[in-house]
Order: C-alpha cells, then structure tokens, then sequence
C-alpha cells in the first residue's frame, strides 16, 4: 500500500517577476516501508520536491498544482496549523547542510528534545531520557557530553547523526534525506546509512534518499527514480535500473561512474549542458543533449512506457544498447 502518492505536481520558483516551473507534473508512489531514491544532477528538481512534501518550499517558490497525499491526508490542501501535526511527528527531514539547519544558539539535547514535546508526547523529563537514549543509539560514546553541546563543537559527520536524531526520536512514518551522505568519508558515509537502515528495519520508516551518487543508491535503496529538467525519466527497481538503464539520459549517468577498466582514461560525459528553468523547451527537456533525438522528442513531452518488472520510462526513442553494470561503480 502506498504512504505516499504524488499526483502531477508542479513547483514553481519567481524569479524578475516571473513564476518559473521547476518541477513539471511529476507523479509517483512509495510504498510503506519502502526506500526509495530520487536522483539525477543538480538543479533538475529533487530538492523543490522533497521539500513540497512537507511543505517546506523557500520563499520564492510554490506548489502550482497537483497533489501530494500523504497516509490517505491530502497534505497540498492543509492548513498550516494540520501541517504542523505531521511535521516532524509523522514526517521527518533530513537537510543537506546539517552544521546550517541545526540552530547554533542552542544545545543539541535541546533540539533533539524539541519534537516531542512541540507534539505533546513527552514531558520534559521524558523527553530528555528519550534523547540521550536516541544520541546513544547515534553511536556516540558519552551521550550526556553531547546532549550538552552546542554544533559547532561537533564534526560534520556528528551533525548529521543529530540530524538523524532529531528525525528518528517520534519515529516517523516517512524520512526525508537530502544528501544525507554527501562531503562525508566512506567511514562516516556508511555509518550514516547504516543508521538509517536500522530506522527503516525496527521503525518501518519509509526512505525517500535524495542523492546523484548512483552506486550509492544501488547498495542502499530498493526503489530509484531518476528526474532531468524538472520531470521524470525513469523509475523501476534500483538494481535493475543501475544494471541496464533504459533511458539515454540513465544511460549516460551510468556510463560515467568511474570503473576500474577506465582508470587513466577520461569518464565519458553527457555533451552539452542541464536546462536552466528559464530555458522554455516544450519537448523532452534532454532533447538538446540527447545522442538519440527525434523531431517529435522537441516538440511534445513523451508518454509513459511500461518495460516490465516494475520499470517505466518516458523515451521515444530510447534504442541502443544500454551499459552493464555487474557491481557498484563497475560498468
């Protein structure tokens, strides 16, 4: 059964004036207890949707249309004071800059402790053991220390298991990460998803993992998403999309992770560069950097093709033979 169901929605950022979409009719599901990835490269839309979900979007921008359903509430139509109930209590966020979304000025058993009792679900007593029980199952080895502590006293990798923390302490139905590994070491990287792997086991939380790094998501996530220009491209089982890409433009994210035959050797690119939100491009936003373009891929968005096994794609013409990746990082 689906937690969450995202019915063609489109984000919009202003920008001189203008109200630009950045995210483009988008639709998907993730079911309850699923982990799942969001990926492509920067600037193609994955961190505006994450953030439509708990509706959490900057400033400039906004949900244009569609619908976000979440455990059968219909979230793109609440309130702001029914938002709050979910936030944080039923959905959790992991950002990518840790050191910046923890609040300076206040101590980490502090914020960890803040959730439950903004929610009514603890006492302050309470709350406080429950916090350094949660710091102490971060892997920290004196949780009292760190209950006391203020961020900038900690490492990045420290931050991001606070920010774990914070999440996990009212154990949420849905966690959203945002890079939650990025700029880390292989050590700390896998130490990271570890934890969130226990979260996912014990709790039955639900994973949406926002990342570009493809043997990553390969190891960790069961479910992968791949978005470019604000749409969706291609979406299926991790493994398989990782072992045979379907889409030109998975296929040349693939082609590009470094391999050990490659060594010396320059990683072949994706000619070109991503489409800027302001670029109008009525067709396939890949069209102008895809090696198999038709006249039809400018002119109109492709359908939906079902390839079997859980994977789809929205390709006219995808042909050719996709790489073969038999192990993470190895094509």
């Amino acid at each position: 059964m689906a937690l969450l169901e995202i019915r063609n929605l489109s984000v919009g950022i202003k920008r001189r004036g203008k109200c630009l979409r950045a995210v483009k009719e988008i639709s998907f599901e993730i079911e309850a207890g699923e982990i799942t990835a969001l990926a492509g490269e920067s600037g193609g839309g994955k961190t505006l949707t994450a953030l439509s979900i708990p509706r959490l979007l900057p400033e400039a921008a906004s949900i244009l249309g569609g619908e976000i359903i979440f455990d059968s509430a219909p979230l793109h139509s609440l309130g702001e004071n029914e938002m709050r109930k979910h936030r944080g209590k039923d959905i959790a966020m992991i950002f990518q800059e840790p050191q910046q979304a923890l609040n300076p000025l206040m101590r980490i058993g502090t914020q960890i402790a803040e959730t439950p009792l903004l929610h009514g679900e603890r006492n302050k007593k309470q709350a406080r053991r429950a916090a350094l029980e949660i710091i102490d199952s971060m892997g920290f080895t004196d949780p009292e220390k760190i209950y006391g502590a203020y961020p900038h006293q900690l490492s990045l990798g420290m931050c991001q298991r606070i920010m774990i923390a914070i999440a996990a302490i009212s154990r949420p139905k849905l966690l959203i990460a945002d890079e939650p590994a990025a700029s880390l070491d292989t050590a700390t990287q896998t130490q990271i998803l570890d934890i969130l792997a226990r979260m996912n086991k014990e709790f039955g939380t639900t994973i949406l993992f926002i990342s570009h790094d493809l043997p990553l998501i390969r190891r960790f996530c069961k479910r992968l998403i791949i978005m470019y220009g604000g749409k969706i491209f291609e979406d299926g089982p991790a493994e398989k999309i990782c072992a045979k890409p379907a889409h030109p433009y998975t296929q040349g994210l693939i082609a590009a992770i470094p391999s050990k035959e490659q060594r010396g050797s320059p990683l072949p690119g994706i000619a070109g560069r991503s489409p800027s939100i302001e670029d109008f491009l009525p067709g396939c936003p890949f069209a102008p950097r895809c090696p198999r373009v038709l006249a039809q891929c400018r002119e109109s968005f492709p359908p939906l093709t079902i390839l079997g096994a859980g994977q789809r794609m929205y390709c006219y013409n995808p042909g050719g033979d996709s790489p073969s990746v038999t192990e993470a990082g190895n094509v």
